[in-house]
């Protein structure tokens, strides 16, 4: 296998863990750490041979975020390695076409394991939570609906980011901003933009309030 290793984490130690295991299963080959999602999507590419991708960066929408960089880069293998080991992030990363799932529990053995199964062109995950298969499932599916375009601008509106500041990132105008807006609203079966970012968390954050109907603001 020839290509780059990137390996996407915001916390040093972590990703020198990562590194370690990478360069015995991966020797000689190039490696890029970085640390937060833009930097992560910055790096990608049909290039990569795997990328390690930590959901829960300060710029990440979590399981958005891994969905963007799978239907933008189909080919480059991803290997999500995470803290958060709820049954529906087990669900949503699997369900989404990683090549793994590694919690950032795992022994420096089981980390290796799972790299080398990638190498091999396999996939790893653990064992299936027990309450895995339904988890989310609705969710995904929903999200799963948003053209490439309005993913992006749901994983902005995540971010806290306005339509001013969405429409000079993506080189759009504001009207076109509101447009998709609506269209994500549409899409996903919310009436604002705060429920559309939870209905995004609530893939990563069980314990996310429930959907407030009352509580309405303007694309």
């Amino acid at each position: 296998m020839t290509g780059t290793i990137v390996i996407a984490d915001d916390h040093p130690l972590m990703r020198g863990a990562i590194r370690a295991a990478v360069e015995r299963i991966w020797p000689g080959h190039a490696i890029v750490e970085v640390s937060d999602a833009a930097a992560a999507r910055g790096a990608a590419g049909e290039e990569v041979a795997l990328m390690t991708l930590d959901l829960h960066m300060a710029d990440s929408a979590g399981l958005l975020t891994l969905m963007e960089l799978r239907k933008d880069f189909p080919a480059m293998p991803i290997a999500v390695v995470s803290a958060s080991e709820e049954a529906r992030i087990w669900q949503g990363v699997k369900s989404l076409g990683a090549a793994a799932f590694i919690p950032k529990s795992a022994s420096s053995e089981t980390m290796r394991e799972a790299l080398t199964a990638i190498a091999n062109g396999d996939l790893w995950f653990p064992e299936q939570p027990a309450d895995a298969k339904e988890a989310g499932d609705d969710t995904l599916a929903r999200l799963q609906r948003l053209t490439p375009a309005q993913r992006r601008i749901l994983a902005l509106v995540a971010e806290g980011k306005l339509n001013k500041q969405i429409a000079h990132e993506m080189q759009i105008s504001e009207a076109t901003v509101k447009a998709h807006m609506t269209g994500i609203f549409r899409r996903l079966g919310v009436i604002n933009r705060t429920q559309a970012v939870l209905m995004a968390g609530r893939l990563d954050d069980p314990g996310l309030p429930p959907l407030d109907d009352a509580e309405v603001s303007g694309a």
